[in-house]
């Protein structure tokens, strides 16, 4: 009923996507991340962009110690080489090599001998989870600490220990990694994901792994929008890109954080600070047709880099997708946030996601009825089933070309005229490309 055609629509029509392949691809690539030591800076961070540069195109960029960012300073730069707790017939009992999560990140360098009374207040671990290293980190405060299970802590002995953390933190550098795809007008949709966590799976090496494997099947396609990557260290890492780029910025007209998007819960978006930005009514309507026990929740200042997107003096048009939540899965920020959590059906998903909200924003515009007065005669130009052909589907097709044909008056976009009909936008998006083939729609300048 609505034949094949070209108009300026087709250009969005999505590549398919192998869900096995791509939920394999993602799953891969965090396997690989995985064993690297990551913080807000170091070699670790260097690292993990180095592997996404071989992939994806990337700059990366260093920012120096100490250079301003708004109300914040580049802080200096971590390293660390080994770490361990020793007892006194020298056996590793805490062991940094056995798993990154074992040293509070940022932790000063320690070389001392110390009673398990001395040695207690550095000490973290979980009780509840008896078998779970916690992740710990004192970014902006010297001191140190190792994480432990609860019950390597508990198996300790009061007799005297060996404590080594052979770190470094000196003048150096915050990296992050800019990954843009140029697209044919200067407004910008911006994926931000942190990379500064060690050892840890779906927060956040999920949203690292699904941006890398995003931009790849973007880059490969023609592109309405400008697409910008950001592999940041969190919040501070926001907050430069932020203070280097306050220009730039302005062209940012939707946006998405992704983070802990790997796991096996339902889908989940986080409102930009507009809350009825595009990109929040773009997510909501995916969710509702793909994913409709996904949860919309309405922002608030605590979270990921969306605080900084979405600060008052920047306003960005920036929410966060995610399945399960930060802080409300029992393995977050824990040694148990490993390969076993993320999911590989749940990444591809995660990804189908991402390109059904890239396939609505570019092919979303308003536009106007070129027939405005009553109905143009559909049937003579065979956009009308004939009689006794009106299945389902056609019947869908015909009410989304009545939906077009009456809202196209330039004030609604092929979104609105989505929600207003509650038909999916790729039902809605066929309908317009009929219509403007045949001369009864044309763009709203």
């Amino acid at each position: 009923m609505i034949p094949a055609g070209r108009s300026p629509l087709d250009e969005t029509v999505s590549q398919s996507l192998d869900i096995e392949q791509a939920g394999g691809e993602i799953h891969d690539r965090i396997r690989r991340l995985y064993p690297i030591c990551r913080s807000i800076t170091g070699n670790g961070v260097r690292e993990t962009l180095r592997i996404i540069a071989g992939e994806i195109p990337i700059d990366i960029r260093e920012v120096p110690s100490g250079t301003a960012a708004f109300d914040w300073h580049i802080p200096r730069e971590w390293n660390i080489r080994d770490a361990y707790i020793k007892n006194s017939a020298g056996e590793r009992v805490v062991d940094f090599n056995a798993s990154n999560l074992h040293v509070v990140s940022y932790s000063v360098p320690v070389r001392s001998r110390m009673s398990l009374a001395q040695l207690q207040p550095h000490l973290f671990s979980i009780p509840d989870h008896p078998d779970w290293i916690p992740y710990k980190t004192s970014y902006y405060r010297e001191t140190w600490g190792f994480c432990l299970s609860e019950r390597q802590r508990s198996a300790l002995r009061d007799e005297l220990y060996e404590v080594c953390i052979d770190s470094t933190l000196e003048n150096g550098h915050l990296t992050y990694g800019e990954c843009c795809l140029p697209g044919t007008e200067t407004g910008e949709v911006l994926f931000s994901t942190h990379v500064c966590h060690p050892s840890l799976c779906n927060d956040n090496l999920s949203g690292v792994s699904l941006a890398v494997s995003l931009a790849k099947r973007l880059q490969s396609r023609k592109r309405r929008y400008t697409y910008r990557f950001l592999f940041v260290p969190g919040t501070i890492g926001a907050i430069a890109w932020l203070s280097l780029n306050e220009k730039r910025a302005t062209a940012v007209k939707h946006g998405l954080v992704l983070a802990c998007i790997g796991d096996r819960g339902r889908l989940s978006y986080k409102q930009s600070r507009q809350g009825i930005a595009e990109i929040d009514r773009v997510v909501q309507h995916v969710l509702t047709q793909s994913d409709p026990g996904g949860r919309v929740e309405e922002f608030s200042p605590y979270g990921y880099d969306e605080r900084q997107y979405c600060s008052p003096g920047f306003n960005l048009p920036v929410g966060v997708l995610s399945r399960t939540p930060h802080g409300q899965f029992a393995e977050y920020h824990t040694s148990a946030d490993n390969l076993d959590l993320v999911d590989a059906a749940s990444l591809a998903d995660s990804l189908e996601t991402c390109l059904s909200i890239v396939e609505v924003l570019e092919a979303n515009g308003t536009f106007l009825n070129t027939s405005p007065k009553c109905e143009p005669q559909l049937g003579k130009r065979g956009l009308y089933a004939a009689m006794g052909g009106h299945s389902a589907d056609n019947r869908r097709q015909e009410a989304a070309l009545l939906w077009i044909l009456n809202q196209s008056d330039g004030t609604q976009s092929l979104l609105d005229i989505a929600g207003k009909s509650g038909l999916p936008f790729a039902v809605i998006r066929a309908a317009a490309t009929a219509l403007l083939d045949n001369g009864l729609l044309r763009p709203s300048v």
